[in-house]
């Protein structure tokens, strides 16, 4: 259905249905609504069910999320947003959504490469020269698409906590000095490893190609043109989240239930700035996921090659990756595309039909989990399956 013009594929089944006879049709389109309406409300229960499971016993302060199922929202939360005032998560709530910053950066670099401002195939030593040399780092052999998918070999920086903790912020130029003083995981194009530098690296390309700030071309080419009014790449070390949002929560990844809770509502992001540092909320999320799954953001080639995955490695159960895009196949056999991200007390997970019709996207504001789970993933995980896998009946 992707291939077809959507006002042909609306007139054809009006056709379809003048064919019957009005009776017929009326009983058919009636019975048929009504069965998807009481579908829906019945997997909606199912995960208003499971965001309450997810706080009960306080296995997480709260948690929320979003559907889209076509021009239907449906929104739901439980636990809290401030654990002092007993406040509740509402549906404007922001929060950070970690590396799924990287799918806005991979869709901004896409839009380039159509535009014929880069190729894909140029590497990262023609636009910045030097920044990707060092221990055996050889930017000449690194293209911008194994940037985008990971399979560059270039060292994360994220691993190396004891040189990010040695200054209390960071340039994009800095994280990359981290990163190439270590050697490489694999030669460029020989492997996959997860790597937040990718995507600084990335982040530096765009802001090389264009002349402007990497916030300022997510706002002009994806934010404002969306109405993504809760979307936006802090500036620089701002540590707040503007407008309304909850309190985050985070044990510093210690997983003993005893582990104190540390308040990391206010974070200097420059240390993931490309790779993980914007902000957003649950109906923004679908909405651009939505867009971009439905291929109303980028056109057919590029929109391929987003959506061309890799096999990946260590991350995600059950996990394929596009160009700042992954596919996650359910216990259920459904897959469903989007990205997840983490950060410091604050785990999101956006993902959806090939289509975009059917979008789900789900915050929780802390970062431990136990009752069942090893971590948020698990629940997120069940959260799609209760949207997704009633499709097909399991």
């Amino acid at each position: 259905m992707a291939g077809i013009d959507q006002t042909e594929l609306a007139d054809h089944v009006r056709q379809t249905l003048r064919a019957r006879p009005d009776a017929e049709s009326a009983k058919a389109a009636g019975a048929q609504s009504e069965s998807e309406t009481a579908s829906s409300a019945e997997g909606y229960e199912a995960i208003q069910r499971l965001l309450q499971q997810a706080v009960t016993r306080r296995i997480l302060p709260g948690i929320l999320a979003e559907v889209r199922d076509g021009d239907r929202q449906w929104f739901g939360t439980a636990g809290v947003a401030d654990t002092r005032t007993g406040r509740e998560r509402s549906q404007q709530d922001r929060f950070r959504i970690g590396s799924i910053s990287k799918t806005f950066v991979a869709t901004v670099v896409l839009q380039l490469a159509a535009e014929g401002r880069l190729s894909l195939a140029d590497t990262a030593e023609q636009w910045l020269p030097g920044v990707v040399h060092g221990h055996h780092h050889d930017g000449a052999g690194v293209n911008i698409r194994m940037l985008l998918n990971h399979t560059s070999g270039i060292f994360n920086y994220t691993d190396d906590r004891e040189a990010l903790n040695r200054s209390e912020s960071h340039t994009p130029e800095s994280l990359v000095r981290i990163a190439v003083s270590h050697p490489p995981a694999f030669a460029p194009g020989s492997g996959w490893a997860y790597s937040n530098t990718n995507y600084v690296l990335a982040g530096l390309i765009i802001e090389r190609a264009t002349g402007r700030a990497l916030a300022e071309e997510i706002t002009e080419r994806i934010s404002r043109p969306l109405g993504l009014t809760g979307t936006y790449l802090p500036h620089g070390s701002d540590p707040t989240i503007h407008g309304p949002h909850s309190r985050r929560y985070t044990k510093l990844f210690r997983s003993d239930p005893g582990a104190p809770v540390h308040d990391a509502t206010e974070l200097d992001a420059a240390m993931f700035w490309a790779a993980g540092g914007m902000i957003s909320t649950a109906g923004d999320l679908n909405r651009f996921s939505g867009a971009l799954l439905g291929g109303r953001i980028l056109p057919p080639d590029q929109q391929r090659g987003m959506f061309t995955t890799v096999p990946t490695r260590d991350w995600i159960s059950n996990a394929a990756y596009g160009l700042g895009v992954s596919s996650v196949t359910l216990p259920c056999g459904e897959t469903v595309w989007g990205m997840g991200g983490a950060l410091f007390g604050s785990w999101s997970y956006s993902y959806g039909a090939r289509d975009g019709e059917q979008m789900v996207t789900a915050n929780v504001n802390g970062d431990w989990c136990d009752g069942g789970w090893d971590d948020p993933i698990g629940i997120f995980t069940d959260l799609l399956q209760a949207k997704f896998c009633r499709r097909s009946g399991t």
